[in-house]
């Protein structure tokens, strides 16, 4: 960190972290993602902004660069990094047995730390971070929606009391390729019907979230009176 900054030099620093602040959130926004362009530009300018203030806080009054053992000044970004960590922690959200928001949370601290570099002058390593992180962003996005991964569902049935057996259903299941984890039975309506829960789990990429095949041929089943399939 140089002792002395000229106002070319702060204009150069901001400069780049609104760029890459930018790029990286409008990736964010055109893909209708959380923390999009003036989130993701503001966090980077944020973080900029501090480095430079912690320069110039800098007492520099007779001092050579190799005088600074140690400088406390550096305590104001360390903060802002905390701070990010709860904002981000903040982003993220269970919802009926999905977390979400995990990837914005890790996209805004990972923006403070790129508004760090450009603050500090460090002028490669953000460009180059800034790089890596839209590579990570756009890039694997595709890798990822393509890549299969294990999925969790619940299948509710509601049958006659005794057909079609659990076991012929857990067969039909099975050969379909899912792995029964649980499975309850409940008897209703003075033991005339019978309600069927089983928990799945494949392995699929995330985009398929149509029915599957075999609920079509339980449903063609007489016995089989409803059925509810929730992916989970």
């Amino acid at each position: 960190m140089p002792l002395t900054l000229t106002w070319q030099e702060i204009a150069l620093r901001l400069a780049l972290a609104a760029l890459a602040g930018g790029i990286i959130g409008f990736d964010r926004g055109e893909h209708g993602r959380p923390a999009g362009l003036r989130t993701t530009l503001l966090v980077c300018l944020a973080a900029a902004v501090t480095m430079i203030e912690a320069n110039l806080l800098l007492d520099t009054r007779g001092k050579t660069p190799d005088a600074f053992a140690t400088m406390d000044v550096m305590r104001l970004p360390l903060g802002i990094l905390t701070g990010m960590g709860f904002i981000g922690g903040g982003a993220i959200l269970r919802r009926d047995g999905f977390v979400l928001g995990v990837t914005t949370a890790a996209t805004l601290w990972f923006v403070t730390v790129v508004g760090l570099c450009f603050g500090a002058g460090l002028i490669a390593l953000g460009i180059a971070a800034s790089a890596l992180c839209i590579v990570v962003l756009s890039g694997l996005r595709w890798f990822e929606q393509g890549m299969k991964q294990d999925r969790q569902g619940i299948l509710t049935l509601t049958t006659s009391s005794d057909q079609p057996t659990a076991e012929e259903i857990q067969s039909t299941l099975r050969k379909a390729g899912y792995k029964i984890n649980l499975l309850s039975v409940a008897y209703v309506d003075q033991n005339r019907q019978r309600q069927l829960e089983f928990r799945l789990q494949w392995r699929d990429v995330p985009e398929h979230s149509d029915a599957p095949p075999f609920l079509r041929d339980l449903v063609s089943n007489p016995y089989v009176q409803s059925a509810n399939w929730k992916i989970s």
